[in-house]
């Protein structure tokens, strides 16, 4: 009779630098997106009100910029379509008066410059008070007849 000892067979290793490899490269991608992800927002805190609307309008002067760049002050075209033209257009509509709201009613495809040729035009003639007039989403798919 042979009695060998019988070896017990041995028992597998777990490699563990390969998985420590991984997690590395996987902490490294979460620091870098989160860093990038940081510069990229912009967390800002509104104000709020709780007042009713205004009664009474002030007086408004109306500024229209078509898609190619000329301007209508209270439906009266300006020639021309540099600021000075504009600024004597707001003057005369304007009069003495300082205190109007000028209501800018600018093309959704009107260029940036022509937009900034009226603020330019109202600073220089003394009118402070700016606003822009929008269209609500559903009033422009209903005049556009968008389905």
């Amino acid at each position: 009779m042979n009695f060998r000892k019988r070896h017990a067979p041995e028992e597998p290793e777990i490699n563990l630098i390969p998985f420590i490899d991984v997690l590395l490269v996987v902490l490294i991608f979460l620091m870098l997106t989160t860093t990038y992800s940081r510069l990229t927002e912009l967390k800002i805190n509104l104000p709020t009100a709780s007042a009713k609307a205004a009664d009474a309008r002030p007086k408004e002067l109306t500024v229209m910029v078509t898609a190619d760049g000329r301007y209508m002050v209270n439906q009266r075209l300006i020639e021309g379509r540099s600021v000075e033209l504009l600024a004597a257009g707001l003057t005369a509509q304007a009069g003495s008066e300082r205190n109007l709201v000028v209501v800018i009613n600018a093309d959704a495809s009107a260029s940036h410059q022509s937009v900034i040729n009226v603020m330019d035009a109202a600073r220089r003639v003394g009118l402070t008070q700016l606003t822009f007039a929008t269209q609500g989403q559903s009033d422009t798919s209903a005049a556009h007849g968008d389905r």
